[in-house]
């Protein structure tokens, strides 16, 4: 059996705070194969982002406090040093942040923020890292590369604004691509569009695909396998296709309080005041159960 590409073991990340140390994520586990498409599911505060934030080793936060190991093709990430790290990142692992407008800098052009980590990680003269930054463009679909490589962030939609992040991302060709909720704040027909690109770009790149999302319907037509977060300790896993290739319904497969929750909660006009009134859990005091539940169903 082939060694996944990313493994995570019995990770905790916790915070000291005034009130207590909150557990944000209490020893999960799950690995991501070569080209596979993985959706975690969950509700704010469920652990989702601070995981992945952990894997790319972004959290500088001195009361942070990290337990477990993070390996990426066999190499334990939690005792590279920050300088390894930068190598690893952007050239290997990639992150789509759910928000562009404040992940990318307003004071220079996309083009020059392309073209940055394209020299970073490439042994590329100017105008190589131009033409390159302008054919990403391309394949994201923006449309007039040449001319919007020379705009800067606010002089895009939201929905141009994440492409260019999506663009920025893949500029390396990685193995693994995080993206953190990137239809947040778009409209249904740009998330459609946001979609399928990960999808296509996918298949082009070859890349491995970790889509954070607290929507079920994102994932259940990308995913080919979901996890489903609540409350830091509790991790599920739930294939999404049979042994003959159909496609199984993520919400009929996935029986945890959270992913019925989340489904529950999705608004119908047959049933309009029918809504699921849920608090997040409190991870200074967390529910109780069995720490780092993973099970795989199907």
């Amino acid at each position: 059996m082939a060694e996944p590409l990313l493994e995570v073991k019995d990770l905790k990340v916790s915070f000291r705070t005034e009130d207590g140390l909150v557990r944000a994520v209490d020893g999960i586990s799950f690995s991501v194969d070569e080209g596979e498409v993985v959706g975690i599911v969950g509700e704010s505060g469920s652990g989702k982002s601070v995981t992945m934030m952990s894997v790319m080793r972004l959290i500088n936060d001195p009361n942070a406090i990290y337990q477990g190991e993070i390996l990426f093709k066999g190499r334990n990430l939690m005792g590279v040093s920050q300088d390894a790290m930068r190598e690893v990142r952007g050239e290997e692992i990639a992150m789509i942040f759910q928000d562009p407008m404040t992940s990318l800098n307003p004071v220079y052009t996309v083009g020059w923020q392309i073209e940055e980590q394209l020299n970073e990680h490439n042994d590329l003269n100017k105008g190589q890292a131009r033409q390159r930054a302008i054919a990403l463009l391309t394949q994201v679909g923006i449309p007039k590369p040449e001319q919007r490589i020379d705009d800067y962030p606010h002089q895009f939609s939201g929905g141009m604004r994440q492409r260019v992040m999506i663009a920025l991302a893949l500029s390396c060709n990685p193995d693994l691509l995080i993206a953190d909720e990137p239809t947040t704040a778009l409209d249904v027909t740009i998330q459609a569009q946001i979609l399928e690109l990960v999808k296509s770009l996918k298949r082009e790149f070859g890349s491995a695909v970790v889509l954070i999302t607290h929507d079920l319907g994102v994932v259940a037509d990308i995913a080919d396998r979901i996890l489903v977060m609540y409350a830091a300790p509790r991790i599920r896993s739930c294939r999404q296709r049979s042994e003959t290739g159909t496609w199984m319904p993520v919400t009929s497969r996935s029986r945890t309080s959270g992913s019925d929750a989340t489904g529950r909660s999705t608004p119908s006009w047959r049933r309009r005041r029918e809504f699921t009134e849920r608090q997040g859990a409190d991870l200074a005091a967390p529910p109780g159960g069995r720490a780092g539940f993973a099970r795989a169903a199907g």
